[in-house]
């Protein structure tokens, strides 16, 4: 696993980030991770992802959000909007080449989102994205799989307090605050739907109980393009970490590239 390195980012913020494969090659395409809500880029499908960018001699670039993992920061200050700012720093700055983004959870939301406002505003660097892969997208997850679920007791937590501890089978509750909930609505996209004009391959377990298959659903209906596939795993729950199931993302993943590359499959 190569070792992190480190970049200065707004006021004195440090995002740690990691590279993997051959140098960064114009000739061939990579990867870019984007990991999901509390999760880390030494995380079991950022790692396997990283192994399969060594062993096709691919350039991967993966990080840590703010609060997450080696980077700085609380966690608790963190954002949709500041999320995505230090997503799109590190996409715009340290790659090159076309490369297929690849987002977990909340990192597929915050990959729709890069990929929209790099159409909008850089559009030379929207066409080095050659494909979304999106593993059980959290598409707006502070309205509908947050909000739109919490309870009067949480609800009051968020009005009186700013925070509110969510359960969580996968260690320590989750701290959300109501900045998070606010600043989610101004990234909402589901209901308005979005062009994609590459390839969109959406991987989605069918016993998430995080996010449901019927959200997956939700996030498919809601893009526009003319090469998107849902893929539904079955028995897949959230973290889809078991040994075939990274198989799958990374053969689809690999499958992108090796297209952009104009290998006929």
């Amino acid at each position: 696993m190569s070792g992190a390195q480190f970049d200065s980012f707004g006021d004195g913020l440090r995002l740690a980030y990691r590279e993997d494969g051959s140098g960064d090659d114009m000739a061939r395409c990579g990867f870019f991770w984007l990991g999901g809500f509390m999760s880390e880029m030494t995380g079991s499908k950022a790692e396997s992802l990283a192994g399969l960018a060594r062993d096709s001699r691919r350039p991967s670039l993966r990080f840590d959000y703010s609060g997450h993992g080696e980077s700085g920061g609380a966690f608790t200050d963190g954002t949709i909007s500041a999320w995505l700012d230090q997503s799109l720093h590190m996409f715009r700055n340290h790659t090159a080449g076309r490369r297929i983004v690849i987002g977990s959870s909340m990192g597929g939301w915050i990959a729709l989102l890069l990929y929209r406002w790099l159409l909008t505003h850089d559009p030379r660097a929207a066409r080095r994205i050659a494909g979304l892969v999106l593993v059980a997208p959290a598409a707006d997850m502070t309205a509908d799989l947050m909000w739109d679920s919490f309870g009067p007791s949480a609800r009051a937590d968020l009005a009186e307090k700013g925070v509110w501890l969510q359960p969580s089978q996968y260690g320590d509750p989750y701290p959300i605050t109501a900045g998070l909930i606010a600043d989610g609505r101004r990234h909402l996209l589901l209901k308005q739907g979005m062009d994609c004009d590459c390839p969109v391959r959406i991987l989605q377990g069918d016993a998430d109980p995080d996010v449901p298959l019927t959200h997956a659903l939700k996030v498919y209906e809601a893009l526009r393009g003319p090469d998107i596939t849902l893929t539904v795993i079955k028995a897949g729950d959230h973290r889809l970490s078991a040994p075939g199931q990274l198989r799958i993302i990374r053969e689809t993943v690999q499958q992108l590239a090796l297209r952009s590359d104009g290998v006929s499959l």
